[in-house]
C-alpha cells in the first residue's frame, strides 16, 4: 500500500478540520465510487456511513477520481471536513469496523493548506491486468480482464507509445463523458507482460470517463494481430470513439496512485493491485529482471 508503512499510533490528533483518508476496494459488488439510487451500493455510501459514525456526525466525502462499476481501487483519495479529534488508530480501525469487508481504510492525516483531494492531485495512475491464456481464471475472476488470444506485448507498448503527451483523447472518451474538454495529458504508458499476466501501466494529470478501458481494448486489437501498430495512431488522430474498437471489461482496472505535492504530506504508493506489486520495482515504474519473468506469448498469424 505505501512505499514507507507507518505504524497506526494513537500518538496524535487528527481533525477539527480537513481530514485525509487512503483506502482501497475490491470493486466487483459495487456501482462505482458515485452514489447511486435507493438500494444500489456504491463506494460513497458505504464509506460515507462508516466516517460518519466514527466522526459523530454527517460527513461529505469528496475523492480523487470516481470509478466505473466493476473498477477497483489499491490507493484511493478522499478528503471530509469534522469538528471531531481522533487519532491515527482510531480513525483507521473504527471506520474500518464500521465497513464491509471489500473496503479497507490504511491511513488518515490533516489536510495540510488547502488541500482537496481531487483539485490537488497532480496525476492519476492507473494499471490494466489481462490474463493470456487460452482457459480463463478461475480464482481471480472479477479481479483481471481475460483474452484466450496471444498478445504480443511488445507489440503493444510499441504501439501505445503514440499517445503520451498532450492531446485530443476523443477517440477514447465514452460517449456520456461530461468533462468539458477531451484534452488530457498522458505522461506515460506501458505494456509488460509476467508469466500468464499482462499489464498496461498508465498515468496523466487525468482522465476520461472509459479512457483507460478503451485504451485497454485498443492495444488489446493490435496485441492479438487484429490490426497493425500503426493503427492505435491513426485512431487517436481521427478523434472518432466509434473507431477505437470494444471498451475493455471493468474487472482488469485498477486505481493504483494518486499524487500530490510533497507539502501536503501524503504517503506515497506502493502501486498495486498486490499480486502485481511484486513484479516492479519499488518505485513501481520499470518491471523486475531478468527478462524470463516476461516470457514472450507468439503473434496470432
Amino acid at each position: 500500500m505505501f512505499l514507507n508503512p507507518q505504524p497506526l499510533t494513537t500518538d496524535n490528533a487528527i481533525g477539527n478540520g480537513r481530514v485525509v483518508i487512503i483506502f482501497e476496494y475490491d470493486g466487483r459488488r459495487f456501482h462505482g465510487w458515485q452514489y447511486q439510487k435507493s438500494g444500489v451500493r456504491s463506494v460513497q455510501g458505504e464509506l460515507t456511513n462508516a466516517v460518519a459514525k466514527v466522526a459523530d456526525h454527517p460527513v461529505d466525502l469528496v475523492c480523487a477520481g470516481r470509478t466505473d462499476a466493476g473498477v477497483h481501487a489499491s490507493f484511493q483519495i478522499a478528503h471530509f471536513d469534522t469538528s471531531s479529534v481522533r487519532n491515527l488508530r482510531s480513525w483507521v480501525m473504527g471506520i474500518n469496523t464500521a465497513l464491509p469487508d471489500d473496503i479497507a481504510v490504511h491511513w488518515a492525516g490533516n489536510g495540510v493548506g488547502d488541500f482537496h483531494a481531487r483539485f490537488s492531485a497532480v496525476y492519476r495512475r492507473y494499471r490494466y491486468v489481462i490474463y493470456n491464456k487460452p482457459v480463463r481464471p478461475g480464482i481471480q475472476r472479477g479481479q483481471v480482464s481475460w483474452t484466450y488470444r496471444p498478445l504480443d506485448v511488445d507489440k503493444m507498448d510499441a504501439a501505445a507509445q503514440v499517445l503520451v503527451g498532450e492531446h485530443d483523447f476523443s477517440s477514447f472518451r465514452a460517449a456520456g463523458c461530461q468533462s468539458r474538454t477531451p484534452i488530457r495529458f498522458l505522461e506515460r504508458i506501458t505494456v509488460t507482460r509476467c508469466g500468464d499476466f499482462v499489464v498496461l501501466d498508465v498515468q496523466a494529470n487525468a482522465f476520461l470517463h472509459h479512457m483507460v478501458r478503451n485504451i485497454a481494448g485498443a492495444l488489446m486489437t493490435v496485441g492479438s494481430g487484429k490490426e497493425s501498430g500503426d493503427w492505435v495512431a491513426e485512431v487517436l488522430a481521427r478523434k472518432d470513439r466509434k473507431l477505437a474498437g470494444a471498451t475493455a471489461p471493468p474487472h482488469g482496472l485498477y486505481l493504483v496512485d494518486v499524487g500530490y505535492p510533497e507539502r501536503y504530506g501524503v504517503p506515497q504508493a506502493l502501486c498495486g493491485p498486490g499480486f502485481v506489486s511484486p513484479w516492479f520495482e519499488r518505485n513501481g515504474n520499470l518491471p523486475i529482471e531478468p527478462s524470463h519473468i516476461h516470457p514472450k506469448q507468439p503473434a496470432t498469424k
